[in-house]
């Protein structure tokens, strides 16, 4: 590429030079082009990395033993179920982690789980009552079951 940009510039100034000879250029036989010499590639050579100094690193301090978590007053609440929710879960009162785990071992007993999209849920009769409708997702069940509980 750099030698064809060369050649347009030479003929430029040739003509600006002598526009008298004009004619006899064009008689003339075109001169042939040198071959360009290419520059020589050049070697790529990787670099080693500086060796890194080994520095004895000191131990950590030891942390207190992490206090086991102690779950909310909220979610441990008991709550009271309506009549159609108390038909699935089969309590009277119970916590909302415990409704939920509950409901989910009906759900897998009655093999109510869509086999194709897993996230979905078909109701039969009993969970009808419960979601107002025939197929809810897991993610809204949790919401639905707020409509049963006190």
């Amino acid at each position: 590429m750099a030698t064809a940009k060369k050649a347009p510039a030479k003929k430029a100034a040739a003509k600006k030079a002598a526009p008298a000879k004009k004619v006899a250029a064009k008689k003339a036989a075109p001169a042939k082009k040198a071959p360009a010499k290419k520059a020589p590639a050049k070697k790529v050579v990787a670099k080693k990395a500086p060796a890194k100094k080994v520095v004895a690193k000191k131990a950590p301090a030891k942390k207190a033993p992490a206090k086991k978590r102690t779950p909310n007053a909220a979610f441990m609440k008991p709550l009271t179920l309506s009549p159609a929710l108390s038909a699935v879960v089969g309590a009277a009162a119970l916590p909302r982690t415990e409704i939920v785990r509950k409901l989910w071992v009906y759900i897998k007993a009655k093999g109510l789980q869509d086999k194709i999209n897993k996230r979905m849920v078909n109701a039969d009769e009993k969970l009808r009552a419960v979601f107002g409708k025939a197929q809810v997702s897991m993610f809204e069940m949790a919401g639905l079951i707020g409509k049963h509980v006190k």
